[in-house]
């Protein structure tokens, strides 16, 4: 099977892809199985699933006595992705992150995903603690996306931590994506300083890149011009969100930092129901995948959070 950056590079094409969420801790797999069922026939490139990071919260063990615990309430990545692979026959990337990992705990799990020959990633740093003010790594963790390539390729080399050796790297090696931010990481100082960490992450062996979500093509646009101005060679994959609720108005340009075009704005105020809004919302993301594809992106990639009926129409217009 060849390698979703491979992919990317020889397609002559626009492909489709999507982001799933594992479950809830306690919930089933059912619920992801149906929004891809739902997706197939739109012959998706590939399939990406999320990982998330544990956090801390307080839960009651006697009346007025709580207890610290730490909990992750979205488990399952590595066997998920596994499970929609044996299922679909399609290349699944889980997403591997810094954020609540410490670097052995990262080792285990790339053993396990070289076992299960799940060898596409997304490498992200991932969010902060909700406690925490800035991103602060779990002991024993790294900081940066970065240093998390340099992880994986000297996995790819043979190199375990405290310079053990294994014989998995005669395997196909770890092929991997990273994240890119139109309109800039959050964090970073400048966009100059996000575009040249970028770029190191690409000179690191990163094979592709897929965007935070975005609603003006034209950031979109310029932001491909500045990486190739940059030296930055590899396929750029535009990340797409369908708007669905009232509180998608706010929160998602709060929490993603990006901004809506006027346009948007105009029709997004005069909407008093979610379904006024997923219905803008659907008919914004159609406009954009049709002038996206016209500048012949390599691939549409969906933020679906499991929901598919948006997806689906968007895609029977586009």
């Amino acid at each position: 099977m060849n390698s979703v950056s491979d992919i990317l590079q020889q397609t002559n094409e626009t492909l489709f892809s999507f982001e799933v969420l594992p479950p809830l801790r306690g919930k089933s797999i059912e619920q992801i199985y149906s929004t891809i069922d739902r997706l197939m026939p739109f012959r998706p490139a590939f399939i990406e699933v999320t990982t998330h990071r544990s956090d801390y919260t307080y839960k009651e063990i006697a009346k007025g006595q709580y207890q610290r615990v730490e909990e992750r309430l979205r488990p399952g990545t590595v066997a998920i992705a596994y499970a929609l692979k044996q299922r679909y026959g399609v290349p699944v990337v889980p997403h591997v992150i810094c954020s609540g990992y410490s670097q052995q705990e990262t080792e285990y799990e790339l053993l396990d995903l070289s076992f299960l020959d799940l060898k596409d990633l997304l490498v992200l740093r991932g969010d902060k603690s909700k406690q925490d003010a800035r991103f602060i790594p779990k002991e024993g963790g790294l900081h940066y996306a970065s240093e998390l390539c340099e992880q994986i390729n000297r996995f790819n080399q043979g190199l375990l931590l405290f310079g053990e050796q294994h014989e998995l790297c005669n395997e196909r090696p770890f092929s991997y994506g990273v994240a890119g931010y139109p309109e800039k990481h959050e964090e970073a100082m400048s966009f100059a300083s996000d575009l040249r960490a970028l770029k190191h992450k690409v000179d690191l062996g990163a094979g592709y890149i897929v965007t935070q979500m975005f609603f003006d093509n034209q950031k979109f646009f310029r932001f491909v011009e500045q990486c190739r101005e940059a030296g930055i060679t590899v396929p750029i994959v535009p990340g797409l969100k369908p708007l669905g609720t009232l509180n998608h108005c706010t929160t998602l340009p709060r929490t993603f930092r990006v901004d809506f075009p006027e346009e948007l704005v105009s029709q997004l105020e005069k909407c008093k129901t979610n379904d006024d809004v997923k219905a803008v919302g659907i008919a914004w993301a159609i406009r954009q995948c049709r002038e996206l594809k016209a500048h012949d992106v390599p691939c549409l990639h969906f933020y679906t959070m499991n929901a598919a009926t948006q997806i689906e129409q968007i895609m029977q217009s586009v």
